[in-house]
């Protein structure tokens, strides 16, 4: 079975972004349907928030509460939201996206 993790780093201060809140969506039919929430622990990371038997091949967003972090920074949100669409093809990879973010703006790779 296939896994997921995710880790949000901001550039602006070069430090893990803690408590960005983030929403797991998997394609089913015309719509996108919620298959998980979690938040960015201390390290910036999400780890383990969806059951391995639901995530599967095919097609998923992951969206990130971009406005709130900056909003608890002081900060302005350029981007209020990121949405990483992507495509899981292997049943029995790790699939980890990385999110580099700054005020006015990010950046993303499947990494590992």
């Amino acid at each position: 079975m296939s896994s997921l993790s995710s880790h949000v780093l901001d550039t602006s201060i070069g430090r893990p972004a803690a408590g960005v809140a983030l929403v797991l969506e998997q394609r089913q039919g015309d719509s996108f349907v919620s298959l998980a929430i979690a938040k960015t622990n201390s390290d910036g990371r999400a780890a383990n928030f969806v059951d391995p038997g639901d995530f599967v091949p095919g097609e998923y967003r992951l969206r990130f509460a971009t406005a709130e972090y900056h909003a608890s920074r002081g900060e302005p949100a350029f981007f209020p939201e990121v949405v990483i669409h992507f495509v899981v093809n292997e049943a029995d990879a790790h699939y980890h996206i990385p999110l580099l973010l700054a005020p006015y703006g990010y950046s993303t790779y499947r990494g590992s």
